[in-house]
């Protein structure tokens, strides 16, 4: 009777597989809507090409592609915007949040009720900027922390917390990654 349950295994696995990839593809068709708007629909651009380019990176369908990019060049397409949340996490780490929203006070209400939760609230604009060098990858920390084990957890929890919100691109800390 070993094998009585090992649909429900497959089952489970493939559920869980399966919100990851609509977690990652509804970020990408956000981020192709934006440049999309930016770039008036012009495939060409390159923003939007670049974002193209990650999306089928990650496997992402076609016709989902050519959604977002309709999505982005319709006059009837929400304004999505770029945002940047600063805060400090555990142990003193810098944390930035980088987002795309169609409503920025939903957006800065929802990440604030997150890190309210964990214990921390939200900075002022350069409040925590100043702790990263801007490149073409993202932001790199000019000084890296070394965080003790509890603080490590503590901020990887946040960050899982932060992850799970529809509207986060990226995050990056301070936090020495080794």
């Amino acid at each position: 009777m070993s094998g009585h349950n090992k649909w429900s295994k497959i089952k489970r696995k493939k559920a869980t597989g399966d919100a990851h990839k609509s977690r990652l593809f509804t970020k990408h068709a956000a981020v192709i809507a934006m440049e999309s708007r930016k770039a008036g629909g012009n495939l060409a651009s390159p923003g939007l090409a670049a974002a193209i380019t990650r999306a089928k990176a990650d496997a992402m369908p076609k016709d989902n592609i050519d959604r977002a990019v309709a999505k982005g060049k319709g006059a009837d397409g929400a304004a999505l915007e770029a945002v940047l949340f600063e805060t400090f996490g555990p142990g003193g780490t810098a944390i930035l949040i980088t987002a795309v929203t169609d409503n920025n006070n939903r957006t800065s209400q929802e990440i604030r009720h997150l890190l309210t939760k964990a214990g921390y609230s939200l900075g002022a604009p350069g409040s925590a900027a100043w702790a990263f060098q801007k490149s073409s990858e993202g932001y790199t920390p000019t000084s890296p922390l070394t965080l003790s084990d509890s603080d490590g957890e503590a901020l990887a929890g946040l960050i899982e917390a932060l992850e799970e919100h529809d509207d986060v691109q990226d995050i990056y800390t301070t936090a020495d990654g080794d």
